[in-house]
């Protein structure tokens, strides 16, 4: 396995998401959030899930996902 600073290739990558780190499993340059589908480059990674093993790009992605009804929108 290579950690977050081992080889990396073009393309996504695939993580492991752990206590305050992640280990790279298959290199590449970004991962996806899982509630907005954006691309986060890994040195840029900051907010994931170890219990759901997926990424998030804002801390807004973070309370969506795990309190979905916290966010209202104004209109």
């Amino acid at each position: 396995m290579l950690n977050k600073f081992g080889p990396s290739s073009h393309g996504e990558a695939q993580v492991q998401y752990l206590d305050g780190d992640f280990r790279v499993i298959s290199p590449g340059t970004y991962v996806r959030c899982a509630v907005t589908d954006a691309r986060i480059p890994i040195d840029e990674l900051k907010y994931w899930s170890v219990d759901l093993q997926e990424a998030y790009a804002t801390p807004g992605a973070v309370v969506q996902r795990h309190y979905p009804g916290a966010i209202r929108k104004q209109g």
